[in-house]
């Protein structure tokens, strides 16, 4: 009889021994030779080795999947074990899983075309009207990256462009004033690694979300650093945010040139970026339209009857 320590990495312990530990139940009576005990992240077998072996090559197995999935199944378990695993259709286009399982992939030619020039840039601008997916999909293949052990770490930022409340005069301590303006940072990740993954990754710093003045004097190395709402930078800011880039960096700069908040005098630096380094070697821009819009079908009705209107607003100004 032997014994083997077998350590569980990178997956939510919830969603691998399943709810009351129905899952690690059904393991147990599925090799009833060993001897299984589970504490935390460890679980120790004892019994005889050739169970042994192929017990540890189907756990392995089941922590991959669960690793990819956000989820293990009481089917999954079986079909690990009789070996007969099925790939989900269409995987080519998945990027990743949410905490769901639900398969999260480019739903237009756009989107498609935004994860075909992450893979071939180091730097990809990706300009859309709301509700195009440049976030989600950014979030997604950054979350991809890390769960590959492609880098090291995940950088949130946007700009914490006040509308109409003072920073100095909201309640709280500084964190408690940026968060709201972080928000949709936070339930993309939500969407895609379970609550206490994130919170370990945000904990160790392996996932930090932070306003762009936070960026200041920063190399970002073995990172995906991703620039949300990049429309409400100045020229000083932008610039500051892409001399960041680091070794084995990849930059996602997110930005909708209709929803602009800076003061009319300040032009907005993504427009000027766009036009600065379009061209340039590495560096690669995406533009999204109305037709990319993934979220309510109202969504997309709304942003055609404003874009309407300022353009009747243009020519009437004009006259």
């Amino acid at each position: 009889m032997i014994e083997k320590h077998i350590v569980l990495e990178d997956i939510d312990l919830v969603a691998f021994y399943g709810v009351k530990n129905i899952h690690l139940q059904m393991i147990k009576a599925l090799y009833p030779k060993l001897r299984i005990v589970a504490r935390g992240n460890v679980i120790k077998v004892m019994g005889d080795e050739e169970e042994m072996c192929a017990f540890e090559e189907n756990i392995e197995k089941m922590q991959q999947h669960c690793a990819m999935y956000n989820s293990l199944s009481e089917d999954a378990i079986l079909d690990i074990i009789k070996g007969n695993t099925r790939k989900p259709q269409n995987e080519g286009d998945v990027i990743c899983y949410s905490v769901t399982g639900k398969a999260i992939s480019p739903r237009s030619e756009n989107q498609k075309t935004l994860v075909t020039l992450f893979n071939q840039n180091d730097m990809l601008f990706a300009i859309g009207p709301a509700g195009s997916g440049k976030t989600y999909l950014s979030i997604a293949l950054a979350v991809r990256a890390l769960k590959n052990k492609e880098i090291r770490r995940i950088i949130l930022s946007r700009p914490a462009v006040e509308a109409g409340e003072k920073l100095g005069f909201l309640p709280g301590d500084m964190k408690e004033k940026i968060d709201p303006y972080l928000q949709p940072l936070y339930d993309a990740l939500q969407d895609m690694i379970p609550a206490q993954k994130l919170n370990e990754y945000m904990e160790q710093n392996i996932i930090q979300i932070a306003p762009l003045a936070f960026m200041r004097g920063r190399t970002l190395n073995d990172a995906i650093v991703i620039l949300d709402e990049a429309q409400n930078t100045t020229t000083q800011q932008i610039k500051m945010f892409l001399t960041r880039m680091g070794q084995n960096t990849k930059m996602i700069i997110n930005g909708d040139m209709t929803q602009i908040d800076l003061p009319h005098a300040i032009r907005s630096g993504l427009k000027e970026a766009r036009e600065i380094l379009k061209g340039i070697k590495g560096i690669g821009f995406v533009e999204l339209g109305d037709k990319d819009i993934v979220r309510h079908k109202l969504v997309t009705r709304i942003v055609n009857a404003y874009t309407k209107y300022e353009k009747e607003n243009e020519r009437f100004n004009k006259n």
